[in-house]
């Protein structure tokens, strides 16, 4: 235990020697040599292809690991328990373990000289013996501890050339400008029904809210506070929480579907006979609490220009819808963003209550309009403009309120899809961007940091705010937002 315990102790220490220097030892080492050595060459091949997977952040000095932004900031508490460290360990190692797969399917043949499954059994393996030996060691444990961190998707070289401390006060005020016009515009008659189709989840029979706070319960006796539900029982909770949608349709731009790589083009196709939703499960912190979240993306074909001078207007375009779980199972927060990171608004219920923001001009939480509680059985109704594929307002349904069904996928799929020579490559590149959805709008945006304002991004990269810092997956987005009503639960 005191060992353990030591670790805090180490942090500064570990701070101030280079991460690499872990891996370096494991190369010296006779018994971890070739397992250090395979994780080098799988970099290596990884990148000379261009297949990196940039949906977790790599851990410096440690090639068998990867963290995502709630385990980050849950490594603090880890480095105080035995059991919360060797959990730790084990999540940053499958999160590297998924990145893996995906990138040893979208490896070209031959850029291995063993097949496919071996490779992962052998990352697999090696990853294991690797991280077990940083455990036994004090010095291991502190450097793994210390280097579980995400970078944040700003880049401050970025604002300090576009004098970002100026720009961003004319900025500021067009944002505020654009949340009012989208206020008035929720506030008014809801746009007439023309031509409209509402898409319903999948049929079934959803999971009883008892059901749901018993799974949810997990979260309890697990060493990080985290839930433990298997992909089944996500499965069904994702079928159990996801919205119709109701889409003003004035071309195919409207009609959102799978997503399809078609021969010789750089941005992937969207298939409209197949009305695709991509589900995904997530996590946020609250106090003590780690919630569970379900995320929603639907994709279009495109934003149409309204004329030759609209720089919002590109290739691809959606919506992400996403649900907050309070540990009883009721819904306690929805917001949504589009796949650029563009336009994060909240949609609370009346178990969350605002926090004031502590910078008047910074984005905080834009909350257009609130939900009701729903009762069991009931689910959010999510009405779509058409082109700009605005969100104009919410409502609440239940039971089979269309024959228009979407099917729900799983949001990984998108990191391998096929494609017509039978190879296999991401929608997303090394950079996170979907290549070939980039918008005007980068040249007049980019004072303000983001990388490519207005492009498609994968999971994890979404920068949410020109004016301050914030994304779409900080584990405190919401405790520093909002007062949740948990329940019993602290």
């Amino acid at each position: 235990m005191r060992r353990f315990l030591g670790v805090a102790a180490l942090l500064l220490a570990a701070g101030c020697a280079t991460f690499d220097d872990r891996l370096a030892g494991h190369l010296q080492s006779p018994a971890l040599r070739e397992c250090a050595q395979w994780f080098v060459t799988l970099d290596e091949r990884v990148d000379a292809a261009g297949v990196r997977d940039a949906q977790h952040a790599r851990v410096a000095g440690f090639p068998y690991l990867r963290v995502d932004r709630l385990l980050a900031s849950l490594s603090g508490r880890a480095a105080e328990r035995p059991d919360a460290l060797v959990t730790l360990a084990g999540r940053m190692r499958a999160l590297d373990y998924d990145a893996r797969r995906h990138e040893v399917d979208n490896l070209p043949d031959g850029a291995l000289d063993r097949t496919r499954a071996d490779a992962l059994q052998r990352t697999q393996d090696c990853g294991m013996q690797l991280v077990a030996a940083d455990l036994r060691d004090a010095r291991g444990r502190a450097a793994l501890v210390a280097a579980a961190r995400v970078p944040d998707d700003y880049s401050t070289a970025m604002r300090a050339f576009g004098l970002y401390p100026l720009a961003r006060i004319p900025f500021a005020s067009g944002v505020r400008r654009f949340e009012d016009e989208i206020r008035g515009a929720f506030a008014a008659e809801p746009p007439a029904a023309s031509n409209r189709v509402r898409y319903a989840p999948p049929a079934g029979r959803p999971l009883s809210r008892e059901v749901v706070k018993g799974l949810l319960a997990r979260g309890l006796f697990d060493p990080l506070g985290q839930p433990l539900i298997s992909g089944r029982e996500l499965d069904a909770l994702a079928a159990t929480y996801a919205p119709s949608f109701d889409i003003a349709i004035a071309g195919d731009y409207d009609r959102f579907g799978a997503l399809r790589w078609l021969r010789g083009e750089p941005a992937p196709a969207i298939d409209a006979t197949e009305p695709v939703v991509y589900a995904q499960p997530a996590y946020t912190r609250y106090g003590n609490s780690v919630l569970l979240q379900i995320v929603y993306t639907l994709w279009f074909p495109e934003r149409p220009a309204t004329s030759s001078l609209d720089i919002l207007a590109g290739r691809l375009d959606g919506v992400v819808w996403r649900v907050t779980l309070a540990p009883d199972g009721e819904p306690i927060m929805h917001d949504s963003v589009h796949p650029c990171g563009c336009y994060h608004w909240f949609f609370p219920s009346p178990r969350a209550k605002p926090r004031a923001a502590p910078d008047a001009s910074e984005e905080w939480a834009f909350a257009p309009q609130g939900m009701p509680r729903l009762r069991d059985g009931e689910r959010p109704l999510v009405s779509i403009a058409s082109a700009t594929h605005f969100i104009e307002r919410v409502g609440t349904v239940s039971g089979p309120d269309s024959l228009v069904h979407y099917s729900l996928r799983h949001y990984d799929e998108l990191r391998s899809l096929s494609r017509m020579d039978g190879s296999r490559r991401s929608v997303f590149g090394r950079d996170g961007l979907v290549a070939g959805t980039e918008r005007g709008e980068r040249f007049l945006y980019w004072p303000m940091g983001i990388a490519s304002a207005g492009a498609m991004r994968q999971w994890g990269r979404h920068a949410t705010a020109f004016i301050g810092r914030r994304h779409f997956d900080d584990a405190d987005l919401l405790e520093r937002r909002f007062e949740l009503d948990l329940g019993e639960v602290k």
